[in-house]
């Protein structure tokens, strides 16, 4: 079958990458694409969200499955327009994509399904959100505070802010960071302290399949420093969640997610992605395992202590699709068809399906631009790819590159590149990863040192 991925970054380029390892796929198309993705698809300069230009292309070509890369399509509603077409699509609807595009609604949503989470405000102006905070409700002057933006504003409309005073600050400064229209209404959340760590699934309604848990780091510096950004690098390791840290997840997060989506009338079909929060006093290695492998067949004569256990982690947030970086590191392991699963999504039969991943680890170091995350500079000649995909295990994926008229690869985004590796343990895939990461180069190139290292205990939300 032909398939279509819409989107423009490093994920995209690992989804293509994915579809053209099956012997299923002929051919595939990727809108708008990238300098890498056009090396496995033929790139058609159609944006995400011009959703009836992308119909269009997909009767045209005769696209027998489409998947959706980032959240801006899915929230204005291409599932539900390539659906009504007859067109076989993967993404969520546009009310499931409310679990993304509005954090007020996710927040009242896990509030209403017994879902842990951190305890919030909701405020429709500026005035009214510096009111709550001079309230006391998230404790005094001196206590840190999350400020968050309610609608999509492409990774900057959180702000952490270590106390009152510096929060008041983000408030007044979120709609020029946000936008307005992302800023029209302000979530005010406690902040939250513990190890972050992102958990993701294949779901088709009913029935989910976890992927191999991942950590992203955010900030620009080693040490984890600096401002924020769309993600540094990730990796995958049995390590970052315990067999009874899933069980609990499953039995709290998961399964009152699903079941209120089902209630309130929007299954959820898709990638979810839950963005975790793993309390700093939790130790579960106490208790024996409860779960075996990445499976949604749960043994619920197990769990029968999971509830006193609440509170070992909770939920910062959803996305209703894979993540980037997250993406890369995920996809190098993922050993089954991932039409085979797109099917099974489709179809409602993930519970009949058997998903393998390869054992061990993996890891992305991303290279950025010069000036990232504030203003990257474009249109640095890029070197040395050739001697970096020779490395054994590595795969490279192309954020932000472009040719120039010469015919040169060049950056052209914030995030440039993702160097993955896959090997039998993290430190090897690190080793591999960052071989690779050694022979490119351009002006102003960045990276960090330390993906896969301890990260401080952070505070606040992703």
């Amino acid at each position: 079958m032909n398939i279509l991925v819409i989107g423009s970054g490093g994920r995209e380029h690992a989804l293509c990458w994915a579809f053209a390892q099956s012997k299923r796929v002929g051919k595939i198309f990727c809108a708008p694409g990238n300098a890498g993705i056009a090396e496995v698809a033929e790139c058609i300069p159609i944006k995400p969200e011009e959703i009836e230009r992308l119909a269009g292309l997909a009767l045209e070509k005769e696209i027998g499955l489409t998947f959706v890369g980032g959240e801006t399509a899915l929230a204005l509603g291409i599932v539900d327009a390539f659906e009504s077409r007859g067109l076989k699509i993967i993404g969520a609807s546009k009310k499931a994509a409310q679990l993304e595009a509005s954090k007020a609604f996710a927040k009242d949503f896990m509030k209403r399904c017994g879902v842990p989470t951190a305890e919030y405000a909701l405020a429709n102006s500026s005035a009214r959100a510096v009111s709550i905070l001079e309230s006391g409700v998230f404790g005094g002057p001196g206590a840190p505070v999350v400020v968050k933006a309610d609608g999509l504003a492409a990774g900057k409309g959180v702000v952490v802010a270590a106390d009152r005073a510096e929060a008041v600050a983000a408030i007044k400064d979120l709609g020029s960071v946000a936008g307005s229209e992302a800023a029209s209404k302000i979530v005010l959340e406690e902040c939250l302290t513990g190890r972050e760590v992102s958990l993701l699934m294949f779901a088709d309604g009913e029935d989910f399949v976890l992927m191999t848990p991942t950590r992203d780091h955010k900030r620009i510096g080693e040490g984890d420093t600096g401002p924020n950004t769309g993600g540094m690098g990730t990796f995958t390791d049995s390590s970052l969640l315990s067999e009874d840290q899933l069980a609990e997840i499953t039995e709290t997060i998961i399964r009152p997610t699903l079941r209120g989506c089902i209630a309130e009338g929007f299954p959820f079909r898709g990638i979810l992605f839950l963005g975790l929060m793993m309390e700093d006093n939790s130790d579960p290695m106490q208790k024996p395992a409860r779960q075996q492998g990445l499976s949604t067949n749960v043994d619920h004569h197990a769990l029968t202590d999971v509830r006193a256990s609440a509170g070992r982690s909770k939920l910062l947030e959803y996305n209703v699709r894979f993540g980037d970086p997250e993406t890369q590191s995920i996809l190098v392991r993922l050993e089954t068809d991932l039409v085979e699963i797109c099917e099974a999504m489709l179809e409602g039969k993930l519970n009949e399906t058997d998903i393998h991943w390869r054992p061990g680890s993996s890891a992305t170091v991303v290279l950025a631009a010069d000036g990232y995350p504030q203003s990257p500079r474009k249109g640095d000649v890029i070197s040395g790819l050739e001697t970096a995909a020779a490395v054994p295990g590595v795969t490279i994926f192309h954020a932000g590159t472009s040719r120039n008229a010469e015919g040169e690869l060049v950056t052209s985004g914030g995030r440039v590149l993702g160097i993955t590796a896959a090997a039998e343990s993290l430190d090897g895939a690190l080793r591999q990863a960052y071989k690779g990461v050694d022979v490119i180069s351009w002006n102003g190139m960045q990276y960090r040192r330390d993906i896969g290292r301890p990260i401080p205990s952070t505070a606040g939300s992703a």
